[in-house]
């Protein structure tokens, strides 16, 4: 079980607007809880991308499972846990022992103890029927989504505003697994310090891990063209954003890959990626989901792409 926080990257404008980026861990059964924070940008690695030997090595080493084990009541928080010390549930081995039968051998183990054979139990049956649909030939965008209850999910994440997020996750009432991940952010939010970045300059997420040579290096002509060196970083990590999708973002450096990958999602409109780079402004205001921070996303007209199979919303 792995739940973890970490800020990538975490800066300030001068008019104290601050804007945090984050690498997170969790299990996949709160990735929609997580969603609903819509103050976020986020990319997540993706089942439909990531090839089905990999994601049942994950699941069969380091399943996702729950943090706390809730006993059945009413509502949508469980109050007390499952008896992790009186056994009570009653096993049956499947071998018999002493020359008796199967049956005449029983063990008794805790309430707790049944729940989490049972989970593993499950994830046991989908990690066989997954190993079959690959045998058959199924995609990976299907034969993935069996797998995704006992899966884990990295997701960077960037946002101006925090403060209803933890107010509604670092809470008792919280799923616990949700409670363990946003406890974590909150502490590291809490002891980190930005660094203060004036009005124009950029937020630039893997910056700090960039070659300056080798980027101009990646890009023709720009010796001593700082304007053109930024806007090859700010594409650099943009596509590394994007690639949290299938793999690690924080591979091999291959600036010129990188440079091109941006330009491609730009043209086909995966603007996602685009949303972890902003540029400091000097006014407190909101551009699209951030506040005092322009987002690489709205530096592009065409960002919010058209489509001619439904008409424009007018006033009546």
């Amino acid at each position: 079980m792995s739940i973890e926080a970490r800020i990538l990257l975490d800066s300030v404008n001068p008019l104290g607007n601050r804007i945090t980026t984050w690498v997170l861990k969790f299990p996949r059964f709160i990735l929609p809880e997580f969603n609903t924070h819509r103050a976020f940008s986020r990319n997540a690695s993706s089942s439909r991308a990531i090839p089905v030997s990999k994601m049942l090595e994950a699941v069969k080493t380091n399943p996702a499972m729950p943090v706390y084990w809730g006993k059945n009541q009413s509502g949508m928080q469980a109050a007390e846990e499952l008896d992790n010390i009186t056994a009570s549930i009653k096993e049956y081995y499947n071998e018999p022992l002493n020359g008796g039968s199967a049956y005449d051998s029983v063990r008794y183990i805790t309430p707790r103890a049944a729940a989490e054979k049972e989970w593993l139990a499950a994830r046991d049956n989908a990690v066989k029927s997954v190993e079959a649909m690959s045998a058959i030939g199924l995609h990976k965008q299907i034969a993935n989504r069996l797998l995704e209850p006992w899966m884990h999910i990295t997701v960077l994440a960037t946002a101006t505003e925090h403060e209803n997020f933890f107010a509604l996750r670092a809470h008792k009432d919280a799923q616990p697994e949700f409670q363990e991940l946003a406890y974590k952010m909150l502490d590291l939010y809490q002891s980190n310090h930005p660094t203060k970045l004036k009005e124009g300059e950029w937020h630039i997420p893997f910056g700090d891990q960039i070659d300056p040579i080798k980027v101009y290096d990646a890009v023709s002509g720009s010796c001593g063209d700082f304007k053109l060196y930024q806007e090859a970083c700010i594409k650099i990590a943009t596509a590394r954003a994007a690639r949290i999708s299938y793999l690690s973002f924080e591979g091999k450096d291959d600036y010129d890959a990188d440079i091109k990958l941006a330009s491609r999602l730009a043209e086909s409109g995966h603007w996602s990626p685009f949303e972890h780079c902003a540029e400091a402004q000097a006014k407190d205001h909101a551009i699209g989901n951030f506040r005092g921070w322009k987002q690489y996303r709205k530096t592009f007209s065409g960002e919010n792409r058209r489509d001619g199979r439904t008409p424009p919303n007018k006033l009546c």
